[in-house]
């Protein structure tokens, strides 16, 4: 039997692609992690989420256990809700939906928003998991690039007008990670955050706002675009995979309640309410705002480590973006990163390579991304010393 002739043609159009997770092999223990955009292991509770647990089943016995869940479910909302009113965000019962992790809700919005033929604006570089996702609803995309700055709103500017000149489609939506985006570790200005919105009303499109790591600022933090938006034009997507643990999948949308409704018929019960009650509980028990104040510290010490050594180790050839916050640190080197991470492998260190970030994967040849969320200070400096030296001999053999 041909199992293959039995998918759907967007199934085999998406196997065309890598697998996800093929572009890197398995990493032995003793690799030093600068691919891994995970929390650093000491920082994900493990301890004080066994005891939400244990609280959890000895209050409710094992109601959390069955199809409707605990009532604890309604209070994940409640606290989700507080949370954002902390930025800003003032989000009523009916305006969010909570998921299981970011992903989920980045795929229900596509999946109410996408068409066949519908435009969507990415960023360049941008999140690889939300091409993939973007991809099994439309192939058709544009994107806009990035500087130190963020996302280039004149260029985006200039793309809409010049297809409304010349009658063109224009966007249905922008997808786009303003604060601490993922890979580049840049930060979009304040101008630029209210002259996005400016053009999503000017040209009639909506805005995907990313905010995964939005929370994890050293210095100053950033307004989010859902906090500024007047008109209900920004879909707010949110995690707690970051600032909890990444294995738990809660995740959420603040929207307008129309996008919620539509959104929650997709969804149907495709919950985790166990994971959701055990999150409820441990918020209830833990002082967020000193356990945030614990992981700014700590990653802003891990950034300034890789910073420094960058400086240190690195040919004068590379260049990279000084990040405000958030996991990554996006690289600019003179070789082909994607034939880079073997040896690099075999010097006992990962990355990614940059092309995995972009809609044409030849436009990111020569970047990669560094992480410095997962390993220890002490791994990061060697890390970074291993690629500057290999680095060092692969330029040195193409002159």
């Amino acid at each position: 039997m041909n199992v293959a002739s039995f998918f759907s043609k967007s199934t085999k159009e998406a196997l065309q692609n890598d697998p996800p997770g093929e572009w890197m092999p398995a990493l032995p223990n003793e690799c030093i992690r600068l691919s891994s955009g995970y929390p650093a292991p000491h920082l994900v509770p493990d301890e004080e989420i066994k005891q939400a647990v244990a609280s959890l089943l000895k209050e409710e016995q094992d109601l959390p256990l069955h199809y409707l869940g605990s009532p604890k479910m309604e209070k994940l909302k409640e606290q989700i809700q507080e949370r954002l009113a902390t930025r800003g965000m003032h989000v009523g019962e009916d305006e969010l939906l909570i998921t299981a992790g970011a992903c989920q809700a980045i795929d229900l919005i596509a999946r109410i928003l996408i068409d066949d033929e519908t435009l969507v604006i990415v960023e360049a570089p941008t999140y690889m998991e939300a091409l993939e996702i973007f991809q099994n609803y439309t192939s058709h995309f544009m994107s806009i690039p990035i500087d130190k700055d963020g996302l280039q709103t004149d260029l985006l500017e200039d793309l809409l007008a010049e297809r409304k000149q010349k009658g063109l489609s224009l966007p249905r939506f922008l997808y786009t990670i303003p604060t601490f985006q993922n890979p580049t570790g840049t930060n979009m200005t304040e101008e630029r955050r209210k002259h996005v919105l400016k053009l999503a009303a000017q040209y009639d499109f909506l805005i995907l706002e990313d905010d995964a790591y939005g929370e994890l600022h050293f210095e100053k933090h950033s307004t989010p675009l859902k906090a500024i938006d007047t008109d209900g034009r920004v879909l707010h997507v949110g995690s707690l995979s970051k600032v909890v643990a990444p294995g738990m999948r809660i995740g959420w949308v603040a929207a307008a309640p129309e996008f919620i409704t539509a959104m929650a018929w997709f969804k149907k019960d495709l919950d985790h309410p166990f994971a959701q009650a055990t999150m409820a509980t441990y918020l209830e028990s833990t002082d967020m705002k000193e356990r945030l104040e614990t992981l700014r510290s700590t990653y802003q010490a891990k950034c300034s480590v890789l910073l420094s050594a960058l400086e240190q180790y690195m040919p004068t050839s590379a260049s990279w973006y000084v990040p405000e916050g958030g996991y990554f640190v996006w690289l600019k080197v003179a070789v082909d990163t994607s034939e880079l991470l073997a040896q690099a492998m075999e010097a006992g260190i990962s990355f990614v390579p940059g092309r995995y970030f972009f809609l044409s994967q030849e436009d990111g040849t020569q970047y990669l991304r560094l992480s410095f969320s997962y390993a220890n200070e002490k791994n990061i400096k060697e890390g970074i010393k291993r690629l500057g030296n290999l680095l060092e001999e692969v330029e040195s053999s193409e002159r």
